[in-house]
């Protein structure tokens, strides 16, 4: 069995056990060709659910779901959601997953990026609206900026240390707008939202390369190709990663359950320095690569850890993948035995 498999039945699983059900439900996913909108299209429709997923493919990837194409549970639409479209059939759940994410694609792309949380998220709503369907919006720990210290765990009432002119801001203050979307639509409209605030996933299916590399495909990539490990800054800074598996179990038992309005940080509350990491790789792929070190981009975080206390109270989660299992997960796919 595949290492994707394998992880889309363990979800199911867990999911099940806990008595959740997305049987013949109609779910919209935008972005549904990327790394995490197509793991949910995989869970959902091993779930029973009928899927539409929405990608433009600017980003996404159709062997990410080519194995989806024919199942009778998946409509593909090949489009840009910061454009409106129009439904007839009924969603019962629209989930908004649809920007670039990797910092590498910041300078090049701000404005696509800036569209896809603002004008994507008002399409997105609107069909929410229309359907009178559940809405699930994938925000990010970039919301919060660089944490002062003092919020490191950063819970979710932490209102965040953002540039809004910053290189970075593309992304930020597009999804701190996003969100502000979200809760106008709940406000006004009444509509039953709930955001997910997402750290540095990573697993099978992240792209790698200069532009779409964020940090652990990247090194994975390099380390197999005995390339220099390419580090920016001292390695010093922390993030904390979360596999793939836990963090779609985490985004789906917040999409199942009566928690309109919510905002809730799903991440590992491990925090790992980027040097650290570097040097994991380096010890699961066996490889001889040199780590180099290069100037850290400006507005980088020092910090990155979630308080998960809510996740763990309200969605009964936690993350359960080590990060050197999942570290030999994602080697694994990569290395081809899938």
């Amino acid at each position: 069995m595949n290492v994707i498999n394998e992880g889309v039945r363990e979800i199911v699983s867990s999911l099940k056990e806990e008595g959740i059900s997305f049987s013949d439900l109609h779910i919209l996913i935008t972005g549904g060709a990327g790394f995490i909108g197509s793991w949910t299209c995989d869970v959902l429709i091993e779930m029973g659910a009928r899927v539409t997923c929405i990608d433009s493919l600017v980003s996404g990837q159709m062997s990410n779901i080519e194995h989806l194409l024919n199942n009778e549970n998946l409509n593909f639409i090949e489009h840009d959601i910061s454009k409106p479209i129009y439904f007839k059939e009924k969603f019962d759940i629209v989930m908004h997953m649809a920007s670039r994410a990797s910092p590498f694609e910041f300078d090049k792309f701000p404005i696509q990026i800036l569209k896809a949380n603002t004008m994507g998220i008002w399409v997105a709503l609107g069909i929410a609206k229309e359907h009178n369907a559940r809405f699930l919006y994938t925000s990010t720990s970039e919301v919060y900026g660089d944490p002062d210290e003092s919020f490191i765990p950063t819970p979710e009432t932490y209102n965040g240390n953002v540039n809004p002119i910053g290189p970075r801001s593309c992304y930020d203050e597009s999804k701190r707008a996003g969100e502000a979307f979200v809760k106008a639509y709940e406000l006004q409209h009444g509509l039953d939202t709930r955001i997910v605030r997402i750290f540095n996933s990573y697993g099978p299916r992240m792209r790698t390369g200069d532009i779409y590399g964020r940090v652990v495909p990247r090194f994975i990539d390099q380390a197999l190709k005995g390339e220099p490990i390419t580090v920016f800054g001292d390695g010093s800074q922390t993030r904390s990663f979360t596999y793939i598996t836990d963090q779609i179990e985490g985004i789906l038992r917040l999409t199942s359950m009566d928690a309109k309005g919510e905002v809730v940080n799903i991440g590992n509350d491990k925090e790992t320095s980027i040097l650290e990491l570097a040097e994991l790789v380096k010890r699961l792929t066996g490889s001889q690569s040199k780590i180099t070190f290069y100037p850290l981009p400006k507005d980088d975080p020092k910090r990155r850890c979630p308080d998960i206390s809510k996740a763990k109270r309200l969605l009964k989660w936690k993350p359960k993948v080590s990060l050197e299992e999942g570290i030999k997960k994602t080697i694994k796919w990569f290395t081809g035995a899938r």
